[in-house]
């Protein structure tokens, strides 16, 4: 069957790995003033059967001029949107910090038909629902966001110090910030019912183990907690390693001479040494 096509996959997807036939369409969601380059270097780990696409936010990259969303839940409501003509095979959604907030808010907006199956949603570095919210930051001075953009890891440092790479990318990233700081996660009646997976940074304190064990709320189907070493952007010393971890969790899809192997057991914690 041939890939679903038009203006929105395109628009909302960067193709990360292509594949004519997959098995399952893994889809990437980045943190606060991240981008879907953030995931260009995922493609030589991802198996074969696997489409990857990484979501195209507003405001960055090749969508530097399109407007910013208001709130996190029209994000996630517009990507929904963008999936839905994927119909050709199962999806599975991962998102990191920020976006693990948005990839969720999109798995409840699948469960309206027509949709394609969601075979597992994969959460990595947020806190889940119930958590404290952290400091809020729209308000913070740009050298003050700056500094806890840095501290966190994820951005490369001479990108945070070219005053004209930062003009450009500056206002998406304090969107961001005031999408988190007034997006509210709770939890009603009707739950999730695909497997759950919850990643997180030993070293990180802002999303440690508690805190995104809280995710296990969200679904009524397995949850599973896993622990790598290092902090919040703990996946980029492990890329590969979390890359075969998802693979495996969805390797029904995969693989069918291999059931079992889709997913942990409920409650499972585990943790990867450095």
């Amino acid at each position: 069957m041939n890939m679903p096509q038009g203006r929105n996959r395109g628009l909302w997807f960067r193709t990360v790995k292509a594949c004519s036939t997959p098995r399952v369409r893994l889809v990437c969601f980045p943190h606060a003033g991240g981008a879907a380059s953030f995931f260009r270097d995922w493609a030589p780990f991802v198996p074969d059967g696997v489409e990857l696409l990484a979501v195209r936010y507003p405001g960055r990259e090749d969508r530097l001029h399109d407007s910013l969303p208001d709130s996190l839940e029209e994000l996630a409501h517009s990507v929904a949107q963008a999936c839905r003509p994927f119909i050709d095979a199962p999806l599975a959604l991962f998102g990191h910090s920020m976006g693990a907030s948005i990839a969720y808010e999109t798995a409840m907006r699948l469960r309206e038909r027509p949709a394609p199956p969601l075979a597992g949603l994969f959460l990595s570095s947020r806190s889940g629902p119930g958590q404290a919210p952290q400091p809020a930051l729209p308000e913070a001075t740009d050298t003050e966001l700056l500094q806890h953009i840095e501290s966190l890891g994820g951005t490369h440092a001479q990108v945070l110090r070219d005053p004209e790479l930062l003009e450009l990318i500056l206002p998406a990233i304090r969107s961001d910030y005031h999408l988190v700081s007034r997006y509210q996660n709770t939890v009603g009646p009707n739950k999730l019912q695909v497997p759950v997976t919850a990643y997180y940074g030993t070293e990180d304190t802002r999303a440690g183990e508690a805190a995104v064990a809280r995710w296990s709320a969200v679904t009524s189907s397995s949850f599973t907690v896993r622990g790598f070493a290092g902090g919040h952007f703990y996946l980029m010393g492990h890329r590969r390693e979390l890359i075969m971890d998802i693979s495996s969790r969805l390797r029904t899809l995969i693989a069918p001479h291999h059931p079992g192997m889709a997913h942990g057991n409920a409650g499972t914690v585990e943790h990867i040494p450095a």
